[in-house]
């Protein structure tokens, strides 16, 4: 359908056009409101979300009365309301079910995204490669946003373009030196609480080792049997704040040209908790939402506590873990909109701040953090929006001269707050697109045809049901409808080092890995190493085939003037043409001026929190590309 004659006005095109949108978030909502205010009549719905009371501050389709229903219908029902001529059908489904595969895809003249997650943004991408329909992605942050235009041989498409990769901190800095909150965020959300509440099978770099070493436990956070709950969260909270604090201490090498923290008891913050045992205030009601705000009569999330207070605040919350949700214990997985996950962290995070003298967070920001969150700003989730119908219509009337990439920027650029940019061709060097081989650096002689399948394959290359061949040999396929015999020797084979597969894995070999939901083929040519930097490569394996970008120059008029590429280490540096200077080039945060704390809430990984709280993925000069032809 996308290939159709564009009819030859705005208006006939608007008219005639059937849209896919997937995504019915923070831009969603502003979105299905412009395009049926704009005089699109036939809509589809793709969201798999629910409504939460967190989203209605910003999602103005939902009302209080909705939380817990399906975004999807919610959004389709309201636009209903004062567009009842209109055709609109909503999906409460995810947009990677099968259902909606090319065949469905192909019913569609354009496709928008107001996607949450970086794997669904690629599973569209490739579908609507697949099924030659033009995509138009977009994402927000804080007051920053961006619409950029996918259309196959045209421009390029969503993944000709390395997205960025999540920041991580060395295990070292979490355990032992932490400098920043966040830091300590890290160490309260995957470390603690990971160890007290989740998976106890789960490697855990927390010491478990008691202080006399006399314990018959081998693990200090295993309960006794006829401990008392009180005593057993004092007994870990004097292990983690004071006596795991005194370990570091002894490395006297560590603190020479840093900072000494300080161990924290629970006898000098709560003498009074030690005296009585401790004592837990009743939830006044068992079919309410644990809290230990709630419990202790705090009701401000934007007030900073006390050490005192987050003292009080991490005990309740660990007692009221045991006492209202102790079946979940051993299963549990930090969760931003878990009430009680969120306090016990904050709290833990913020002792363990001030033991290192890090200045400490109110709830409401150390949430931000722990769940990655900027905070969203409802009028760039409308400007998006808006980009995002102009963009389509200019798709649907084929006016590819025109189209532009859209940046919303925080401060003024040459008095600019919108920056157009010409979309950039296709990158011949993308896997997805020009269908590039890659190059996979792997021992496979100990290498698993498992681990290439989770850490590559599924991992990096975002593929749900990949198979995989060597040569003419079919080694793996995943999916439903294998006959038992297939699916045993596929499962055998997983378990199988590269080089001991039926077709063997060698120095050379050329795989060939395909999708079919996707319809997505690529070819990853093998070279065998032998060994790999623990620290930089932890995978043991390094996939790579990306040629170095081109670079593009971007003028005040929104074009883009191509520039001789450097092979320097500057070429690929988040460097950006600053406007004010020509000739001159800062770095990305100094011009957009970016706030401390997104980067501190994006720190510890690119943000997957809501539609509206994704990382950009690219912005108007990361990378200098030649001009779109």
């Amino acid at each position: 359908m996308a290939s159709a004659a564009a009819p030859a006005s705005s208006e006939e095109a608007v008219k005639a056009a059937k849209v896919l949108m997937v995504g019915a978030g923070g831009i969603g909502c502003e979105l299905l409101k412009t395009l049926a205010l704009s005089g699109f009549s036939d809509i589809h719905v793709i969201d798999l979300d629910t409504i939460e009371v967190s989203n209605l501050n910003r999602q103005f389709l939902f009302r209080k009365s909705h939380v817990g229903q399906s975004k999807a219908h919610v959004a389709r029902d309201a636009i209903l309301k004062f567009r009842p001529n209109i055709n609109i059908e909503s999906h409460h489904a995810n947009v990677k079910d099968a259902q909606f595969n090319v065949d469905f895809f192909k019913q569609f003249n354009v496709v928008l995204n107001g996607l949450d997650n970086l794997d669904a943004r690629r599973h569209v991408n490739r579908l609507c490669l697949a099924a030659e329909v033009p995509l138009v992605e977009s994402g927000t942050t804080g007051f920053l946003g961006q619409v950029t235009v996918h259309v196959k041989g045209k421009t390029e498409c969503y993944e000709c373009q390395p997205k960025p990769i999540p920041k991580s901190y060395p295990v070292c800095t979490i355990t032992s030196t932490p400098s920043k909150f966040v830091h300590c965020i890290v160490w309260a959300k995957e470390l603690l609480f990971a160890k007290l509440f989740g998976d106890k099978n789960q490697d855990n770099d927390l010491n478990v080792h008691s202080k006399d070493g006399s314990s018959s436990k081998s693990d200090v956070f295993e309960r006794d049997v006829d401990e008392d709950l009180d005593q057993y969260a004092q007994r870990i909270y004097d292990h983690v704040f004071g006596y795991n604090i005194e370990v570091a201490l002894e490395n006297e090498e560590t603190w020479k040209n840093r900072r000494r923290p300080n161990p924290v008891y629970i006898r000098d913050t709560l003498p009074e908790a030690v005296k009585q045992n401790g004592s837990s205030r009743d939830c006044s009601n068992d079919h309410e939402e644990p809290s230990a705000m709630a419990s202790l009569g705090l009701t401000n999330p934007q007030e900073i506590w006390t050490l005192a207070e987050n003292s009080r605040v991490l005990l309740e919350a660990f007692k009221l873990f045991f006492e209202k949700r102790e079946k979940e214990i051993g299963n549990l997985v930090f969760d931003k909109d878990d009430q009680l996950a969120v306090e016990f962290v904050t709290a833990a995070a913020n002792i363990r701040a001030h033991s290192f003298g890090i200045p400490l967070h109110s709830l409401f920001e150390a949430k931000g953090v722990a769940g990655n969150i900027v905070h969203a700003v409802a009028t760039t989730n409308a400007i998006i929006a808006g980009l995002i119908v102009i963009e389509a219509i200019k798709v649907l009337r084929d006016d590819y001269k025109n189209y532009r990439m859209t940046y919303c920027l925080e401060h003024p650029t040459k008095k600019l707050l919108l920056m157009p940019v010409e979309p950039f061709e296709p990158n011949t060097s993308c896997y997805v697109c020009s269908e590039t081989p890659l190059l996979l650096d792997v021992n496979t002689k100990v290498t698993k045809l498992k681990e290439v399948i989770d850490k590559i394959i599924k991992s990096k290359l975002g593929m749900n049901l990949p198979l995989v061949m060597i040569g003419s040999t079919l080694v793996f396929e995943d999916g439903d409808g294998l006959e038992e015999d297939e699916a045993a020797n596929y499962a055998l084979n997983l378990e199988k080092v590269l080089a001991e597969l039926p077709a063997p894995v060698i120095n050379g070999t050329k795989l060939t890995v395909e999708d079919f939901q996707q319809e997505l083929s690529c070819s990853i040519n093998i070279k065998h190493r032998e060994e790999f930097d623990e620290e930089k490569e932890p995978d043991g394996m390094v996939l790579s085939g990306w040629s170095a970008p081109v670079e593009k120059q971007i003028n005040s008029n929104g074009e883009n003037k191509s520039a001789a590429s450097s092979s320097s280490a500057h070429a690929t540096d988040d460097t950006v043409e600053d406007p004010s200077k020509p000739g001159m080039k800062r770095k990305l945060d100094e011009l957009l001026e970016t706030k401390e704390n997104c980067d501190a809430s994006s720190s510890a990984q690119v943000v997957e929190d809501d539609d509206d709280c994704t990382m950009l993925d690219g912005n108007p000069a990361l990378i200098k590309k030649k001009r779109l032809q």
